[in-house]
């Protein structure tokens, strides 16, 4: 449930850089940059948690930390491509 909370967490971000770039007349491809490169941050910084607070392994934590991190810079990229 956590994992899930923050996938949304970086969708939001996402919809929240699109809507600074716009609002200060950025383009997409500058917000998009700008999102991964913060959100994966954010992923590494909940990796970090999970291995140092919560007790779990580097290994176990790496595809919590991929799945969180591929799944909204994915569909950023995605929408990029197609739609914007």
């Amino acid at each position: 449930m956590r994992s899930l909370i923050i996938i949304i967490f970086g969708f939001a971000l996402w919809w929240a850089c699109l809507g600074v770039a716009k609002v200060l007349g950025g383009s997409i491809k500058t917000a998009t940059v700008v999102f991964a490169g913060l959100w994966f941050a954010a992923a590494a910084i909940n990796m970090w948690i999970g291995v140092s607070q919560a007790g779990y392994s580097f290994i176990e934590e790496l595809p919590v930390f991929i799945l969180i991190f591929s799944l909204p810079v994915a569909a950023a990229l995605l929408v990029k491509w197609k739609f914007l």
